[in-house]
C-alpha cells in the first residue's frame, strides 16, 4: 500500500517524525501493512472492553508513597534543552521538508 504525500504531510506534523528519506516511507509503510491484518479479525458480536482487567471486581492500586526527592538538580543535568528549569521536549521542531520535495521519495518506494 503506497502512502500518498499529503498522510506524510499529517503524519510528520503529528508525530514530529522525519520521512525524509526512502527507508523512512518504507519503514511506515511496512508498519500500516502490518496494522492493516487488524481489519482481517472478525470482531462480529464481541462487545469493547473498558479495560483488558475488567473481569476483576477490584482494582488494587500501589500505595503512593514518596521514596526520594529533592533530585531536582539531578534530573535537569539530563536535558538537552531545558527553559526555566522545564524540559523543552521535542528538542525543537524538526525542519519538514516541502511537499515537492517529499514527493520523490514516495515516488522511489
Amino acid at each position: 500500500q503506497k502512502v500518498s504525500v499529503e498522510v506524510l504531510d499529517h503524519l510528520e506534523h503529528l508525530a514530529l517524525v522525519d520521512f525524509r528519506d526512502s527507508e523512512g516511507v518504507e519503514r511506515l509503510q511496512k508498519a500500516i501493512q502490518f496494522a492493516d491484518q487488524l481489519h482481517e479479525v472478525n470482531t462480529d458480536g464481541v462487545e469493547p472492553m473498558d479495560s483488558v482487567l475488567e473481569d476483576r471486581w477490584c482494582l488494587y492500586l500501589r500505595e503512593d508513597d514518596v521514596t526520594e526527592g529533592n533530585c531536582t538538580k539531578d534530573l535537569m543535568e539530563n536535558a538537552r534543552e531545558k527553559v526555566e528549569e522545564y524540559f523543552v521536549a521535542p528538542p525543537g521542531n524538526i525542519p519538514l521538508p516541502k511537499l515537492e520535495e517529499r514527493d520523490t521519495f514516495l515516488q522511489g518506494s
